[in-house]
C-alpha cells in the first residue's frame, strides 16, 4: 500500500468546483494584488480566529517578520522562543538583527516550557514567540502574565494551529499578534505561499497594513521602511474557498488521531503518558516496545501533524518507507545546533528535551481523507517492526 504523508489531490477532488470558481472570479477581475478577495479573506480569518483584525501577508515567515518590524525590534534586542520549531521562527528574529534566546520544551506538548521563561528575561528582552507546534497551543496564561509584568510583546507562531483553542480562546487571538501560514500542506492551505497576521489592536493592525506595502501611507509616501509582504488575490480566494470546509477537516483529523491511538493500544504499543517512560527511551525489542503518542493538553488540538516518539526512529522510518508509508521528521536539528546560529555559542546538551525530541519524533500521515484501512495498515507496519 502506498500512503503519502499528505494527499492534496484527494482534498482537491472534493472541492474542485469551489476552487476553480474562486480562481475564475479573480482571473475575470484581473485584480491580483490586494484585490477584494484579500479583504474577504482577512475578514473571514479574523472572525474564525476570534480576533478584531487580520492583515494578509505573503507567507507565514513574513507574518513573523512583519510583526517584529512593527514593534521596532532589532539589533541589541532579545526575543525569547523555542529551539524546537521550523526555521522561520528563529530565522525571522535573526533577520532583523535581534538575538534569539531559547527556552527548552515541555516533552509532552513539544511547546515552550513556560516555567523556564522568567529566568531568561533580561533588560534587553523585547518579545516572546511561543510556537503552537503540531496543532496544539502552548500554555498561554503564564506567557501573558510574564509579558504583562515586563512590558513584552507576544507574537504567537500559530502557523500549524489555525482553529486550535486554549481555555476557549483561539490560536492567534491571545498575544499581541498571531501569525498563520497558508502553505499548501497546512490545515488551511493556499495554492502557494501565503500568510496572515491577526491582532486585537487597532494601531498595530494599521501599522501592519502599511508595512506590507513598503511602509507607504499614502502610496509613494513612506514614513516607515517596510517590505513587499502582500497576500495576492488568487491565494486569498483559495483560502476563503477552503475555510468553509476547515471545521469538517479538523473533525476528521481528530477522528484519525483517535483511531491511531486506539490501534496502537490494541497492538499493545501505546504509552500515552510520557511520565511513564524514561527520558532516554529503551531500545526496542520483541519483548520491550514503547511508542509514545501525542497527548492533547489543550481544549482543541487540530493535528496539523500526528507525531509519535520512538527510540529507534530512523529504523522505523526506513521500515515504513519500505512498506510504502511516507513519514517526516519535524525537526531533525534544533535551532540552537543549526550551523547558521553557531554565533550564539550554544552546545549540544543545553536544551536536552528539544534534542531528545529531535532524535525520536516521527510524523505519520494525517489528512482528512486518510481511510481507516490506511491508518490500520500504518500501525500494523509499526507493530510488525517491533514484534515481527
Amino acid at each position: 500500500m502506498k500512503i503519502p504523508l499528505v494527499d492534496l489531490r484527494a482534498q482537491y477532488s472534493t472541492i474542485q468546483e469551489d476552487i476553480e470558481a474562486a480562481i475564475k472570479e479573480v482571473m475575470l477581475s484581473q485584480r491580483f494584488i490586494l484585490g477584494p478577495q484579500v479583504k474577504t479573506c482577512e475578514d473571514a480569518v479574523a472572525e474564525y480566529s476570534r480576533s478584531s483584525h487580520a492583515v494578509g501577508v505573503s507567507s507565514g515567515t513574513d507574518a513573523l517578520l512583519i510583526c517584529l518590524m512593527a514593534e521596532g525590534i532589532g539589533p541589541g534586542d532579545e526575543v525569547i522562543t523555542t529551539p524546537y520549531t521550523f526555521f522561520a521562527t528563529v530565522g525571522s528574529v535573526a533577520r532583523i538583527g535581534a538575538t534569539p534566546v531559547f527556552v527548552d520544551i515541555n516533552p509532552v506538548t513539544y511547546n515552550l516550557d513556560t516555567s523556564q521563561i522568567a529566568s531568561k528575561i533580561t533588560s534587553k528582552t523585547r518579545a516572546i514567540i511561543p510556537v503552537h507546534l503540531y496543532g496544539q497551543m502552548a500554555d498561554m496564561d503564564p506567557v501573558m502574565i510574564l509579558a504583562n509584568q515586563h512590558g513584552l510583546t507576544v507574537i504567537e507562531d500559530a502557523a500549524q494551529a489555525i482553529g486550535a483553542e486554549h481555555n476557549n480562546q483561539r490560536a492567534g487571538s491571545i498575544g499581541h499578534y498571531g501569525c498563520f501560514s497558508f502553505f499548501p500542506t497546512k490545515n488551511l492551505g493556499a495554492a502557494g505561499d501565503g500568510g496572515m497576521v491577526v491582532t486585537n489592536d487597532d494601531v498595530r493592525a494599521d501599522r501592519l497594513s502599511h508595512l506590507r506595502v513598503h511602509g507607504a501611507n499614502p502610496k509613494y509616501y513612506h514614513a516607515l521602511t517596510g517590505g513587499n509582504f502582500r497576500l495576492d488575490s488568487l491565494q486569498a480566494a483559495v483560502v476563503v474557498a477552503k475555510l468553509r470546509h476547515l471545521d469538517d477537516w479538523t473533525a476528521s483529523r481528530q477522528r484519525i488521531a483517535e483511531r491511531y491511538n486506539r490501534y496502537f493500544s490494541e497492538c499493545g504499543l501505546n504509552v500515552a503518558d510520557f511520565s511513564q517512560c524514561s527520558y532516554t527511551l529503551p531500545k526496542p525489542s520483541a519483548k520491550k516496545t514503547t511508542v509514545i503518542l501525542p497527548k492533547a493538553n489543550t481544549d482543541r488540538h487540530v493535528y496539523n501533524q500526528y507525531v509519535i516518539r520512538v527510540s529507534s526512529r530512523d529504523d522505523i522510518r526506513k521500515a515504513l518507507q519500505d512498506k510504502g508509508v511516507a513519514t517526516e521528521i519535524y525537526y531533525p536539528v534544533p535551532m540552537h545546533l543549526q550551523e547558521c546560529f553557531a554565533y550564539l555559542g550554544h552546545k549540544a546538551g543545553e536544551f536536552p528535551q528539544s534534542e531528545c525530541a529531535a532524535a525520536e519524533t516521527l510524523a505519520l500521515p494525517i489528512y482528512p481523507e486518510l481511510t481507516d484501512e490506511q491508518t490500520s495498515y500504518i500501525v500494523d507496519c509499526i507493530r510488525d517492526y517491533f514484534l515481527g
